[in-house]
């Protein structure tokens, strides 16, 4: 049971800050980055700010939300389950997500809507 807890509890923090990361980008109002370090693109190189912000948004809340039902359905079959289960998240989820950023940037791009 104590490691059942202590897992729930490393799980919520490591969920929270990426489902945050989610609604702040969600909300924004200028255009989300995705890479750390990379500056994110300008307004007037985006078609639509806001549609491109709520799927950003959208992706990080959804890879959050992902941790946490992993861990809940790996833990009606025991606690490795559960952390295989995270893993495959983590690295599954996070090329999805890079395909999806990517994907975002090619519909969203002006310069390629201007071709």
């Amino acid at each position: 049971m104590t490691e059942t807890i202590f897992s729930a509890v490393v799980l919520l923090l490591c969920a929270s800050p990426l489902i945050i990361l989610g609604i702040v980008q969600y909300r924004s109002k200028e255009p989300v980055g995705f890479w750390a370090g990379k500056k994110p693109p300008r307004q007037e190189e985006i078609t639509d700010v806001s549609a491109y912000n709520h799927k950003h948004g959208l992706m990080w809340i959804l890879y959050g939300v992902g941790f946490i039902a992993c861990f809940l359905c790996g833990m009606c079959f025991g606690g490795l389950v559960a952390a295989y289960l995270c893993m495959a998240e983590v690295f599954g989820g996070l090329l999805g997500m890079i395909a999806y950023h990517n994907r975002l940037n090619r519909i969203y791009d002006r310069k390629r809507g201007e071709k």
